[in-house]
């Protein structure tokens, strides 16, 4: 099995994959908006909530991205790559600032 960049594939992504297929696909199934709607609603969470609700939303928002990044990766191109670095750094930078300021 090789990635569009006909590098080999890893046994653990084969593994993540395989184990996240059912759960893509429960989410393909969903309305379009779902995902979109799933992000907004931890990042509201982590923005205004208490620090006991807004840290673990914004930890599960770094995951979930962090997950979805992972299994896009061999078929993105460096700019994508770097922005969803970025963003996840970010958010866990947040959070941390959310845990030093309370």
């Amino acid at each position: 099995m090789s990635s569009s960049s006909s590098q080999p594939v890893s046994p653990l992504r084969q593994r993540i994959t395989k184990i996240s297929y059912p759960y893509v696909a429960r989410l393909h199934g969903m309305p379009k908006l779902t995902l979109p709607g799933i992000t907004l609603v931890l990042a509201l969470i982590g923005v205004f909530a208490p620090v006991p609700a807004a840290v673990p939303a914004l930890i599960l928002l770094a995951l979930l991205l962090s997950w979805l990044g992972f299994l896009s990766w061999p078929v993105v191109s460096t700019g994508p790559r770097l922005l969803r670095i970025f963003s996840i750094l970010v958010i866990l930078l947040f959070a941390v600032s959310r845990i030093a300021s309370s």
